[in-house]
């Protein structure tokens, strides 16, 4: 039976193998002539919070005569199902990619509509609206190709581990092009100038099997049948008046897609308002957070730019980090014209001297009592307002909003402000009163918490750009827990976090493989 220990090492050890082995046969209490045939790291983590930061490894280490199990390729086994019955997917992010592949697997012909632009093409708009400002709503840091996530950042950790199998997904990035390393990574992370290729190298994969998958395709109606009493969505019309028919529909558009928001309402089938969260990106010197949570002056090359995650309770209301970007970029994150959204991301090396995060308040139903009257649009619309009345104070570009934290807190104007990653440009503004009052006043007292949680971290060198908006969506389409199936709307199946329940890439993804396979059960009993 191979066993599992775990060890720990220095920073500069980590490629030292034949140390790693010595401390291992320690660990293990092997005697000197039992040969170590074969281990390998399982789980590496890092612990930072001793004098000294330490990785851990769990490890699995094999005698002679045991046999070293082999992993099969998931996309070998894949069949093909180009005659096969047909699912449409709206929506190429990591929900409808990764439903997609399930679906194939589970011998179905899926068919993506995509809105936006194939990865590679996406780059052109991503830089108009980073350079001149200007923002395509089809094509932009959420909509296109691989969604929100490939251009920005690319992390891949999530709690949420009820939801399907974790190294499923993991390994189908990997058997596409992502590092090996994401494997064992305690938080892992691909990158946003890695993920691309990746991304790309699904789609082939899921035409090389018989799926299809149409760029700028918009879809503009649900065609809806009605029958003794039952409503059954058969199919959808794209703008272009092309109708496509399935055997089911996984909706899987993000969570900025409000037109399909409206589109459901319009067709009379429910969503509901949904808390989300809004708030600002803070940014911090990347040295400056190595120095706090490393406890060192200058972070070695074998260290990971460092990172942190920080929560309080303001009000009964939390205040948190938000998709912390160490080494990372603060970028457009608007999918309108008229209004402003910022994001983070960061490539794969983490190497900008920047450091940013979402921090934001949560933001409940009790909170939105004066837009009570507009329903489940209640929370989209405090979000959309928020995010036009900030771009109504700027000079119609992409520039943002900046104060220093510490001006922000105490409520006065920024003279000067430090260097920022944001392309677009920063222009000095009172956030604390841009911000709605709520958000502002638990903003402020919130960051006061964590600065004496996090010493160091409340500083005149941080500053805050507004917005940060798209934490989640606003909107929930809901669904039957046994088969994913919106209650009201026979075939029509809400996914990812567009419908309220994923945040994120691997959880989005999850939910995707989740949805498939219920549909797949849905369509063998009809």
């Amino acid at each position: 039976m191979p066993q599992e220990v775990e060890i720990s090492i220095l920073p500069q050890e980590l490629e030292q193998d034949a140390l790693i082995e010595k401390k291992l046969r320690k660990k293990l209490r092997w005697p000197k002539d039992q040969q170590l045939a074969h281990w390998h790291v399982r789980r590496k983590s890092l612990d930072a919070r001793g004098r000294q930061p330490l990785f851990r490894l769990r490890i699995v280490a094999y005698k002679a005569g045991e046999v070293v199990p082999e992993t099969p390729s998931i996309i070998a086994a894949l069949p093909q199902v180009q005659d096969r019955p047909k699912v449409l997917i709206v929506g190429a992010g990591p929900a409808g990619y990764f439903a997609a592949l399930e679906l194939i697997e589970l011998g179905l012909k899926p068919i993506i509509l995509e809105r936006g632009k194939d990865v590679q093409a996406r780059r052109r708009d991503l830089r108009a609206i980073q350079q001149f400002g200007e923002v395509n709503p089809h094509s932009n840091y959420c909509f296109g190709e691989g969604g929100a996530g490939t251009y920005s950042d690319g992390k891949l950790y999530t709690r949420a581990k009820k939801r399907g199998s974790i190294e499923k997904s993991l390994r189908l990035f990997v058997e596409h092009g992502a590092p090996s390393d994401i494997l064992v990574d305690a938080h892992p992370h691909i990158g946003s100038n890695k993920l691309p290729k990746v991304v790309a190298a699904m789609r082939e994969t899921i035409e090389s099997k018989g799926g299809e998958i149409h760029f700028g395709a918009w879809v503009t109606d649900f065609l809806i049948e009605e029958k003794q009493g039952q409503r059954t969505l058969k199919g959808l019309r794209t703008a272009d008046g092309q109708e496509w028919w399935g055997q089911g529909v996984i909706l899987a558009t993000g969570h900025s897609a409000r037109d399909i928001f409206r589109l459901l309402d319009q067709k009379k089938v429910a969503i509901e308002a949904k808390p989300f969260a809004l708030g600002v990106r803070i940014e911090h010197p990347q040295a400056l957070i190595d120095e706090l949570q490393y406890g060192i002056k200058e972070r070695p090359k074998e260290l990971p730019a460092s990172s942190y995650s920080l929560v309080c309770q303001v009000e009964n209301r939390g205040v948190f980090s938000f998709c912390m970007c160490p080494g990372g970029l603060i970028v457009p994150a608007s999918t309108a014209p008229g209004e402003l959204v910022v994001n983070g991301m960061s490539m794969s090396r983490r190497d900008s001297p920047f450091a940013n995060s979402g921090m934001v308040v949560a933001v409940d139903m009790e909170d939105l009592k004066e837009y009570a009257h507009l329903g489940p649009f209640a929370a989209m619309s405090f979000q959309q307002e928020v995010e036009q009345a900030l771009f109504q104070a700027g000079d119609g570009s992409q520039a943002a909003p900046a104060q220093r934290l510490t001006d922000f807190v105490k409520g006065k104007p920024s003279s000067s402000l430090p260097k920022t990653s944001y392309i677009p440009g920063i222009y000095s503004a009172r956030l604390d009163q841009l911000l709605p009052a709520g958000i502002s006043r638990r903003l402020q007292q919130g960051l006061q918490q964590m600065g004496k949680k996090m010493r160091g971290y409340y500083t005149e060198e941080a500053q805050l750009i507004g917005v940060e908006s798209r934490t989640s969506s606003p909107i929930r389409i809901p669904r039957e827990s046994d088969n994913c199936m919106h209650p009201e709307l026979q075939a029509l199946f809400p996914c990812g976090e567009g419908a309220g329940y994923a945040g994120g890439i691997i959880s989005a993804a999850m939910d995707g493989q989740k949805v498939a396979q219920a549909l797949a059960k849905w369509i063998a009993v009809q």
